[in-house]
């Protein structure tokens, strides 16, 4: 079996992927290709459905490069369905409290440890051929919950804290705008948030990560002890590869 994102993470060393935006399966091969640790899937702000889903999980298998996904909405039936067609790795976005995220992580695992559905006879089972025992099927699942509101930012020890919590990830873009900064990634505030989260998930022994949008942000959040580091997205690094080609030919 491939690895997972939490045997990844249990490293402690920085991890860097990007996202997978494009929904599409050769650009995701492109991005396992150059070397990536680990891909994001979008289905928050991201292109495709299901179909395009399986296939960007199926390129990650193919490269042994384990590929989160992030769903569009923390309820139950949502992550089971996504869990079922194949993934390991969930991303929870815009949750606020405590019992929001202790309700979404409990989706995350078999009964009697969470309250997933139980079937044998889907893609994440292996359909049955060979199967999996719910055991082994909930220890390779890696949950991860984004800081985007105050509110989370104010529980962040707590929220460390909770079974089925692996990894925080840090939307600079969404976090900024709920202090009232927006894109002010130097601001003493949000640099304070940044330096809240560190803390409490050291304390709690998970991984912090964070959106970077270039690879010398990257490097600075790794040195600040993110190891859970996504770097722009297949459709920033394309746009910026083609922008920066022409501009050679045109002058």
């Amino acid at each position: 079996m491939a690895t997972t994102l939490k045997e990844k993470l249990s490293t402690g060393s920085p991890i860097f992927g990007t996202f997978l935006s494009l929904a599409n399966p050769y650009t995701a091969e492109i991005m396992a290709n150059a070397g990536f640790d680990w891909l994001f899937a979008d289905l928050e702000h991201g292109g495709g459905g299901e179909r395009d889903l399986v296939e960007q999980l199926l390129v990650g298998q193919a490269h042994s490069i384990p590929v989160a996904v992030r769903v569009e909405t923390a309820e139950r039936i949502r992550t089971g369905r996504v869990l079922d067609l194949g993934a390991e790795a969930i991303v929870f976005p815009r949750l606020d409290t405590v019992d929001q995220i202790e309700s979404a992580t409990a989706a995350l695992a078999y009964p009697p440890r969470g309250d997933r559905g139980v079937a044998s006879y889907n893609r994440s089972r292996g359909f049955g051929q060979p199967p999996r025992s719910f055991d082994e099927a909930n220890e390779r699942i890696t949950g991860i919950v984004q800081i985007e509101s105050v509110e989370a930012l104010a529980s962040v020890e707590e929220i460390s804290r909770i079974r089925g919590v692996d990894a925080l990830f840090i939307g600079p873009g969404d976090l900024t705008a709920a202090l009232g900064v927006p894109g002010e990634f130097g601001h003493p505030e949000y640099v304070a948030a940044l330096r809240g989260v560190l803390d409490a998930t050291r304390a709690a022994g998970i991984a912090a990560g964070i959106l970077a949008s270039s690879a010398e942000a990257a490097l600075r959040y790794a040195d600040d002890g993110f190891t859970l580091i996504a770097v722009g997205s297949d459709a920033t690094i394309l746009s910026a590869a083609a922008a920066d080609t022409i501009s050679r030919i045109k002058g």
